[in-house]
């Protein structure tokens, strides 16, 4: 189905909700309700945002357990267009996983939206791809959340909230299986020990054979196993107490980096790539409640431990390997002091946080046979005019050893004031940050220089050891305004003007390059092309983002509508490049100034009492305004790797059936659509538009439900990511036709 189709089945939806008003059922469907749970148990959970985005001048997104289940939701990459215009696209593994919002996007190190779990924020988006399990609902707030939430939120912020025993008891089963031999177990138990008290345990564990093969071994390289675990306690004292306590625990296996050269259009790569992931997460909320105000301390551990390992060239010769093991640990604290929502048209919120990461990471890079010969003794022979070189070692090894403890603290303040139908909000955040690097950069080898003329042979041993220490800090001043309208009972106008910030940070996957021209350097004489001090560091990303928008509900009819317009600027975006040559690696560069303005709409609708439908439509025209590489200048280019357009439609029947064996069966249909995406900051390779249609049929009744259901029903062929490597280019498709069937009992 190609894009320019959608706009017309938009319009034919918008018609028909027209015509079917006047017979909506009043009762809201649950698509447009911010939660599941009741109110007194979501307060426990959102300790900054208040209990409803409906009369706050926040863009947001709420999918509830109805949807997750329903879409077959269990990963964040799964709701990639389901919000308007964010897209997170599978790179080909968990680890890769990259964020793009409204333009802006990071595909390594830093991300540019937040994301919590129960409270607990993970700070690296190497694990923002994890397996979704008794997932109540999911809050994505699009546009910068910094005055609260600080470092790399200037995209948003996804809440992730899982299920409450408090507010749901019971025993939950599920079993689901599909092409490709995928299958997935999950199971969950949830009680309360007295009034006051619940437990709740679930774990899941899921495996697929994958869906592409690797012609060099015939053997499908994006197999994946994955299985956890999580326990919640939560407690609710009659003094106002209240404490919140979750530990979860998950292990990881996969193939993956199903990259296809672009010249065949084959997988073909000789060498394993796999990445192995161990995840183990705490986090402790306790709040007290007083008579005007509360107080919550919400603290958490995070611990990973990462090995990833890769045939770096992706073609059937012995270039070189990679292996990257990183072992981190994450420590925060965020104390909230917020008054008590009343009668008074004042309210305010303080706060305090801090942070400690601490990250082991290395990362040797092989070189085997080929790579030797080509990338090595080729340049070093074309530069030296007297000698001929050749290795006595069958492989090199360039090892690179990164120690980065990381540090920072954040006071902050948001005041609110009402007065008649009017809301205005103000706050603000100064946020520190401190990051050193500790690395040591390591070779030993040995090759001999032969003598053009007389034939003799020199036998050398080369060592290099590079050891240093670099430290960066940054302090930024976070503030946001806001001033919002409300009209009578249905909704609200807002705008808003904020900062966002997206912290610095080092190079560490381009030591190796560096390491490599350095040891050529000792060689042949041959010069240096990328200098350590140049390229180690790059520095913060900095936007303003402007944004008016509104908030719509009409209990009345069923009918739920969002939109917002945006304009940012955007100082020292950040962007990811592979450097031009024969070069291994890729690195961060600050890309002068970008502009990126659109707008976002959302709708929800009970048509009828059974018939429900939901769109949602994301535009973005993001270019640069000042960037230049020193080799060509992308005034007026589009960002690469941000798609322009994201939509999403769904369409739910309900067809009663009111027997002892089933209530209903639904009916479900939708398509996600994206596009056009730019490869390169040249804008010369891209990805047209291209649209999804899913589809789903499920029996329910309370104790059970049962469902077939297919993803990309039409196989379209698209592309999720492109890169250029050692001169090459590659691409990843994305997922092909998927279909299967899920059993859920409830007990």
């Amino acid at each position: 189905m190609t894009i320019y189709k959608i706009p017309l089945l938009l319009l034919l939806l918008l018609y028909t909700l027209q015509l079917s008003a006047s017979d909506n059922d009043p009762t809201p469907s649950d698509n447009i309700i911010d939660t599941t749970m009741s109110i007194e148990c979501v307060e426990v959970s959102s300790i900054k945002q208040g209990v409803s985005f409906y009369n706050q001048p926040i863009t947001s997104s709420i999918i509830n357990s109805k949807r997750i289940k329903e879409s077959g939701i269990s990963s964040l990459k799964n709701i990639s267009e389901l919000v308007p215009n964010l897209y997170m696209p599978d790179y080909g593994s968990r680890i890769t996983s990259s964020v793009y919002i409204r333009g802006l996007g990071a595909r390594i190190d830093q991300p540019v939206i937040g994301l919590n779990v129960d409270n607990v924020p993970i700070l690296s988006k190497d694990n923002f791809d994890f397996e979704m399990a008794d997932v109540e609902r999911i809050e994505v707030l699009r546009g910068p959340q910094s005055t609260l939430f600080g470092r790399n939120t200037m995209g948003g912020l996804i809440n992730v909230y899982t299920t409450s025993p408090l507010a749901f008891q019971g025993s939950r089963f599920g079993i689901e299986y599909g092409n490709g031999n995928s299958w997935k177990a999950r199971a969950s138990s949830y009680h309360k020990i007295d009034h006051n008290l619940g437990i709740g345990v679930s774990g899941y564990f899921s495996h697929t054979d994958g869906f592409f093969t690797n012609v060099a071994t015939d053997e499908k390289v994006d197999w994946e196993n994955i299985g956890g675990a999580r326990l919640r306690v939560q407690w609710r004292g009659t003094n106002g107490l209240s404490i919140d306590n979750t530990i979860s625990f998950s292990l990881l296996k996969q193939g993956g980096y199903a990259y296809a050269l672009i010249d065949s259009d084959e997988i073909n790569y000789n060498d394993p790539s796999t990445f192995n992931r161990t995840n183990m997460s705490y986090g402790l909320t306790i709040r007290k409640d007083y008579n005007n105000f509360s107080i919550s301390g919400i603290t958490s551990y995070h611990y990973t431990d990462n090995i990833m390992t890769l045939d770096n060239d992706f073609r059937p010769v012995s270039y070189f390997t990679l292996q990257q093991a990183v072992k981190e640990h994450n420590i925060t604290e965020d104390i909230v002091i917020k008054s008590h929502t009343g009668e008074s048209p004042y309210n305010w919120l303080f706060g305090a946080f801090g942070f400690f990461k601490h990250t082991n990471m290395d990362a040797p890079v092989t070189f085997k046979e080929d790579g030797i010969n080509d990338l090595i003794l080729a340049n070093a022979n074309e530069h030296d005019p007297e000698y001929d070189y050749e290795w006595l070692d069958k492989t090199l090894l360039l090892e690179s050893r990164f120690k980065i403890p990381n540090f920072g603290f954040a006071i902050y303040h948001q005041s609110e004031y009402s007065v008649g139908h009017w809301n205005f909000t103000a706050g603000i955040r100064i946020d520190y940050e401190s990051s050193r690097l500790k690395y040591n950069n390591y070779t030993n080898t040995n090759y001999q220089a032969i003598h053009r003329e007389s034939g003799a042979k020199y036998p050398e041993n080369l060592i290099i050891d590079n050891n240093e220490e670099l430290q960066q800090s940054f302090i930024e001043i976070l503030p946001k305004v806001s001033i919002l309208y409300k009209i009578n009972n249905i909704g609200s106008l807002y705008g808003s003007i904020s900062k966002g910030y997206k912290a610095g940070g080092f190079n560490t996957q381009m030591f190796s390059d560096v390491l490599q021209q350095q040891m050529m350097s000792e060689i042949s004489g041959m010069s240096s092309q990328y200098k350590a001090e140049d390229i180690e560091k790059y520095n913060p990303e900095y936007s303003w983002n402007y944004e008016i928008g509104g908030n719509f509900l009409w209990r009345d009819t069923g009918i739920k509508a969002d939109f917002a317009l945006f304009y940012i600027d955007c100082r020292d975006q950040q962007l990811t490049i592979f450097p031009d040559g024969m070069t291994t690696g890729r690195m961060m560069t600050n890309a002068g100034q970008t502009r990126n303005y659109g707008a976002e709409f959302s709708l929800n609708a009970d048509i009828t009492k059974q018939f429900t439908a939901t769109a949602s439509y994301g535009y973005t025209n993001a270019k640069f305004v000042d960037y230049a590489d020193g080799k060509s200048n992308y005034k007026g280019k589009f960002v690469p790797y941000a798609p322009r357009h994201t939509l999403s439609t769904q369409l739910r029947y309900s067809i009663p059936i009111n027997r002892s064996w089933a209530d209903k069966l639904v009916l479900n249909a939708g398509i996600r659509g994206v596009g056009k995406i730019y490869w390169d900051e040249s804008n010369t390779t891209s990805q047209s538009a291209y649209a999804l249609l899913d589809s789903s049929i499920f029996l329910e009744n309370n104790d059970f439900s049962i469902g077939i259901w297919g993803k990309n029903l039409t196989n379209t062929d698209y592309s999720t990511y492109h890169f250029k490597s050692i001169g090459n280019s590659f691409t990843h498709k994305g997922r092909p036709q998927t279909f299967g069937i899920t059993l859920n009992i409830n007990l």
